[in-house]
């Protein structure tokens, strides 16, 4: 399985990103996948997550209202939209998946991204 996530880059506070994640080499149908994130000196927290083949979404409380998930069954693609951005949203942010949902904690991810570093300047 491999995830290929893009889209990070250096954002102005109160500016938007969308981050896109592909994913490959299984059929994801029933997985759970999402967002988790990696600010400097702490430790990995999640974002959101959905399922691949839809239903309910779940945020964090620091994102809610904020940051969408979306995904392309088609071509096997999801993406986090992040609006509204603030300094303390920056960090490296890991697309995600496995056979639970929601993959509110890390040790429930069986796959994970190289991350893309997104940094919000205030």
């Amino acid at each position: 399985v491999q995830l290929q996530a893009s889209g990070g880059g250096l954002v102005q506070a109160g500016g938007s990103l969308r981050l896109s994640c592909a994913a490959s080499g299984r059929a994801f149908s029933g997985y759970g996948m999402g967002w988790f994130r990696q600010a400097p000196g702490k430790e990995r927290e999640f974002v959101g997550g959905t399922k691949w083949s839809g239903g309910s979404t779940y945020y964090s409380d620091s994102v809610k209202g904020r940051f969408t998930i979306s995904r392309d069954n088609t071509k096997n693609l999801v993406y986090l939209q992040m609006n509204s951005l603030k300094p303390e949203d920056t960090a490296v942010y890991y697309c995600v998946t496995g056979s639970s949902h929601p993959l509110i904690q890390s040790t429930l991810v069986r796959y994970w991204g190289q991350g893309t570093q997104v940094t919000v300047s205030s």
